[in-house]
């Protein structure tokens, strides 16, 4: 086992002091060392880094997402995996794999086994093989049918205080909330006593007491479990809201940043290459402060004002907000990246931008939404007021027109995901995507959830077909979409790390550059988001050959067709 700095040491216990006090953090660290030892040596590589390259886009899916009769799903995605994505994707998030009672995935029953009807720990490892694996850490809430909230309710010491208990008649008006469900559920014990536990999300779904070290370092044991199993990445899942305290808003309190100091350094420590991203689905301010002092919490963050600001941005064709909000964006050091996307298994988040685009403006992304049949999810308000929180639609819907032709359609959606593409960060494609699903209203009606919209499962067989045929909708993005990768990868200027400035070639386009101008090692990406043509002026320090067609732009006046994308190599360069 590799040795910890005295340094690393001694700030670990420094933070369990802080969040435990000074009698139990020297134990709380042991048993930590303790589980390191548990899962063996073989585990830890001296030299191994978290770092990412511009090889590295991130596949989102479900482990069933794509079906085979009689095949184990797992299976069915490994082999759409390297028939068709291999050296397109070198990371795959697969999405919550445990036994579950709701949410799809997101109320894990038993953190250490697979769904029967998903395949095996020996599925995921052999995925692991062909790429790195990104697992799901849900460790804000657990099912209300796991064996911790099972003995919680029958008494059993070890778990006594395992979930967060509250009294019916405590003031919680203050605690931020993503939903409208009740805070608090009412559950009977083994005595047919009352018991009123917190559910942030449902009431399926009870929060685990991170006040109680014991909850930590089980906590602690599941992720090393994901990372001897194979698991490389690893997404907290809604840590915003790990700390619970009545009369506060309970979301981002300074003891959950602790907590995600802990669990960081307890991963390093155990592999050092295992990248730890956190999700946290609020206003970007709040979100970034998730990258620490850009060592200490996660190496990457969703980047979540992403999705919407690039769906207003092309449903009302301006990308100033888009530009604005893109030219501040910074991080903390440069071994830290946010995680760049446009859809996922949820909707688009409408809390990232709350303190970026006005009510009237978030009124025109929720229209956009009903227009093609898309729902909307609310959460309640301090005052009881409920206010759009997610969007649930395909992203090629919701910037999509009903008039539109497949062309356009295809057009318009490429140039998103091109902005996605070219930004600084890991870039994240969701399987839907990736195959031009639409909304599936039928799946909605099926479960009565609304998130379901955009997460549909396909025949592997039906997929093969439709990616076989060149003119239909779901082949021509999925060509498009995986020429645009190729071609990323092959520049070194899209490392994650690499600096980048936001250009200024008038609101109907978005324009990045990535690189440094000093030695002309530039791209500059460039993204019509209009179904117009627009005039843009190019200078030297922009100008060059087209990485995508092959055209070379001089300086002066061109014109860009309706969602055109430009990826502009500096004439300066070989």
């Amino acid at each position: 086992m590799g040795t910890c700095q005295k340094s690393g040491v001694d700030t670990q216990v420094e933070h369990l002091r802080q969040l435990y006090g000074d009698e139990f953090a020297p134990d709380i660290f042991a048993a930590i060392e303790a589980l390191r030892t548990k899962y063996g040596d073989d585990f830890h590589e001296p030299g191994a880094t978290a770092q990412l390259s511009e090889k590295d886009l991130l596949l989102i899916t479900y482990g069933d997402t794509l079906t085979d009769h009689g095949v184990p799903p797992l299976q069915v995605l490994r082999r759409f995996y390297r028939k068709y994505l291999q050296g397109v994707f070198e990371l795959v998030h697969i999405l919550p794999f445990h036994p579950y009672s709701s949410d799809d995935g997101f109320s894990v029953i038993d953190y250490f086994e697979i769904r029967d009807e998903l395949g095996s720990w020996d599925d995921i490892g052999k995925l692991a093989k062909d790429c790195r694996v990104m697992a799901d850490a849900v460790i804000n809430h657990t099912s209300s049918q796991s064996a911790w909230f099972t003995k919680f309710l029958k008494g059993d010491p070890e778990f006594s205080d395992f979930f967060v208990e509250c009294d019916a008649d405590v003031d919680l008006s203050t605690v931020i909330r993503p939903r409208t469900s009740p805070l608090l559920t009412r559950f009977e014990d083994h005595d047919s006593g009352e018991r009123h536990v917190w559910t942030t999300f449902s009431s399926d779904q009870v929060d685990l007491n991170f006040r109680n070290p014991q909850v930590l370092v089980a906590v602690i044991d599941v992720l090393f479990f994901l990372i001897a199993k194979g698991a490389r990445l690893l997404r907290l899942d809604a840590v915003t809201f790990l700390w619970k305290e009545a009369g506060t808003s309970s979301a981002n309190l300074p003891e959950t940043h602790l907590l995600i100091k802990i669990l960081r350094h307890a991963i390093s420590e155990f592999r050092s290459d295992v990248v730890v991203v956190t999700e946290t689905n609020v206003p970007h301010r709040e979100n970034v402060a998730y990258f620490g002092d850009g060592h200490d919490e996660a190496h990457m963050v969703y980047n979540f004002a992403l999705p919407p600001l690039t769906a207003y941005s092309f449903i009302v064709g301006d990308g100033r907000r888009l530009s604005d909000w893109a030219s501040q964006l910074n991080t903390p050091s440069d071994e830290v990246c946010f995680l760049n996307f446009s859809a996922s298994h949820d909707g688009v988040g409408v809390r990232p931008v709350e303190e970026i685009l006005t009510e009237d403006e978030i009124q025109q992304l929720v229209d956009a939404t009903i227009a093609v049949k898309g729902r909307v999810s609310s959460r309640t308000l301090a005052d009881g007021r409920e206010h759009p929180y997610e969007l649930n639609c395909t992203f090629l819907d919701l910037i999509s027109k009903d008039s539109d032709d497949v062309s356009l359609k295809v057009a318009r959606f490429i140039a998103a995901q091109a902005i996605v593409l070219t930004m600084p960060g890991v870039p994240a494609v969701y399987i839907q995507s990736l195959l031009g699903t639409s909304n599936d209203l039928q799946r909605v009606e099926q479960t009565g959830r609304a998130r379901s919209i955009n997460r549909s499962q396909h025949e592997f067989s039906s997929i093969v077909s439709k990616l076989s045929d060149d003119k239909s909708l779901e082949s021509r993005i999925f060509s498009a979409l995986t020429l645009l990768i190729g071609v990323r990868r092959r520049q070194s200027v899209f490392n994650p790390y690499e600096s980048f400035r936001v250009l200024d070639l008038g609101s109907q386009v978005f324009a990045l550059q990535r690189g440094h101008t000093s030695d002309d090692a530039t791209i500059s990406c460039i993204v019509n988001l209009t179904a117009e043509r627009v005039v843009i002026n190019v200078d030297t320090e922009i100008s060059g050959a087209d990485l995508l067609s092959g055209d070379v732009l001089e300086a002066g006046q061109h014109v860009l067709s309706p969602y055109a994308v430009r990826w502009l190599r500096n004439a300066g360069q070989d």
